[in-house]
């Protein structure tokens, strides 16, 4: 008996630190430092993958930042996706330039006025099988936590789960950048039904972890497919589909959601310029959100491989 509460104890308080295993908390003072202390940087790999977005990540990935990951990742510590998203959410800013300061200022487009297009988080899906292994995909759930956090500080922002894989890939962990990119040329594609839901907002693509930038210039590459002419590369049929880890269309959550159950607390509002702006027909906000920024606006990950850091060319 005593053992099984603590381990149901376990799931509420956590019984070490993530990242440097410090007894009964979550994420200590230290590795929460580490994780979210600096200002995220733009990073870009060596050699950058040809057709990648811009990159912002919050910390490299080294020590306590990379214990937590891998924490969150592969050993089910859940209650690290709300500080992962926190310092995911400070990459998301940094790349669309909005002031990390708290508040309910909303986001700009330069000029000092509002953008009228909401923030869409896009995150790059896992394996079906790691998914199956894990019991969660990582990279969504701290997308869901980052889009909260956004939100909390004025930001308008969703997850847009629109990715999907439309045939399996091996394990990167072990391949080189070349290797890596050839090993997902192609594997992913927009869901069936998804590809209008990108036209109403700012994409910004999500991950927990860069390292050659192989997955998110794939992920760019589907979504800019999407956005243009109906093709072979915009909604694959029944061979991407079957491959696919979850072949119905995915839907923009605003409210918090429970993952697995799918259940939304609150209802998403159908985005529409000209509610945010009065004065602007319907038609009018239509086209700016269609024409007004298109393809993929930037990436935001918690960690890059420290080498990425040292690389500026801005």
């Amino acid at each position: 008996m005593r053992s099984w509460w603590r381990d149901l104890t376990d799931l509420v308080l956590p019984a070490e630190c993530g990242g440097c295993g410090r007894p009964r908390a979550v994420l200590c003072d230290r590795c929460r430092a580490a994780l979210g202390g600096r200002t995220p940087r733009r990073v870009r790999p060596a050699p950058e993958p040809r057709g990648l977005p811009p990159v912002h990540a919050a910390a490299p990935y080294a020590d306590e930042v990379r214990a937590v990951l891998l924490a969150h990742k592969e050993r089910g510590a859940l209650a690290l996706a709300r500080p992962l998203g926190e310092a995911l959410a400070g990459a998301v800013r940094a790349g669309l330039g909005v002031p990390a300061a708290r508040g309910r200022s909303g986001i700009h487009d330069g000029t000092g006025r509002a953008a009228c297009a909401p923030v869409l988080l896009v995150p790059v899906p896992s394996a079906r099988r790691a998914v199956r292994a894990r019991g969660h995909d990582p990279a969504r759930r701290i997308a869901y936590a980052a889009a909260g956090e956004l939100r909390r500080t004025g930001v308008p922002a969703a997850v847009l789960a629109a990715l999907r894989q439309r045939r399996p890939v091996a394990d990167q962990s072990g391949l080189g950048s070349r290797q890596r990119l050839a090993n997902v040329a192609g594997a992913l594609a927009v869901a069936p039904g998804s590809a209008r839901l990108l036209h109403r907002g700012r994409i910004v693509l999500v991950d927990d972890l860069m390292t050659t930038g192989a997955t998110l210039a794939e992920a760019a590459r589907a979504v800019r497919a999407a956005q243009g002419p109906p093709g072979p590369e915009t909604e694959p049929a029944g061979k991407g589909r079957e491959a696919s880890s979850n072949s119905r269309p995915a839907f923009v959550y605003l409210g918090e959601t429970w993952e697995g159950s799918e259940q939304r607390r609150t209802p998403p509002p159908v985005w529409s310029g000209a509610d945010r702006q009065p004065g602007r027909t319907a038609k009018e906000a239509d086209g700016e959100s269609a024409g007004g920024t298109p393809g993929v606006v930037c990436a935001a990950v918690v960690a890059a491989s420290p080498d990425a850091f040292g690389i500026h060319r801005n």
